[in-house]
């Protein structure tokens, strides 16, 4: 083998130490992550771990006394959205840097492409964006039929 490829290929090798070090590191900030949300009505609170599974939920103040099944569920559904929301803007910003073409130097992925809507789905929309959930939707529309 040449010196040149032998100086490639140790430089390959020290890049793909750099990015498993990289990645374990951001994994381990991750590992223990979780978003809690309380939902606009104030009426259920969620905690959505970093996978957007919802590993806590919370009726503060017995506000769900008061309200009717559809509205309780529209609250639930409005939080876990949101929690996997900021769950999954979390899990871009700490992975996105890795997988810039050449970013960053050693830590950069090269000729990586992740696809942040196909592997996080709905959990991206934004409610104040141009996209409106389901969820808000039919939250609304409970809280404007006042028959």
């Amino acid at each position: 083998m040449s010196e040149s490829m032998e100086a490639k290929l140790a430089q390959a090798m020290a890049e793909l130490t750099a990015v498993q070090e990289a990645v374990a590191r951001a994994e381990g900030e991750l590992g223990q992550a979780s978003a809690t949300i309380r939902s606009r009505d104030r009426a259920v609170e969620v905690t959505v771990g970093p996978q957007g599974e919802l590993t806590a939920l919370k009726f503060p103040d017995n506000k769900y006394l008061n309200m009717t099944g559809p509205q309780l569920a529209s609250s639930v559904m409005e939080a876990v959205q949101e929690g996997r929301s900021r769950m999954a803007r979390r899990v871009i910003e700490v992975f996105e840097p890795l997988t810039r073409a050449g970013g960053g130097g050693a830590t950069g992925i090269r000729g990586v492409d992740i696809d942040w809507d196909r592997a996080f789905g709905s959990a991206l929309d934004d409610p104040a964006g141009g996209r409106r959930r389901s969820t808000a939707r039919l939250h609304d529309e409970i809280h404007e039929d006042t028959d």
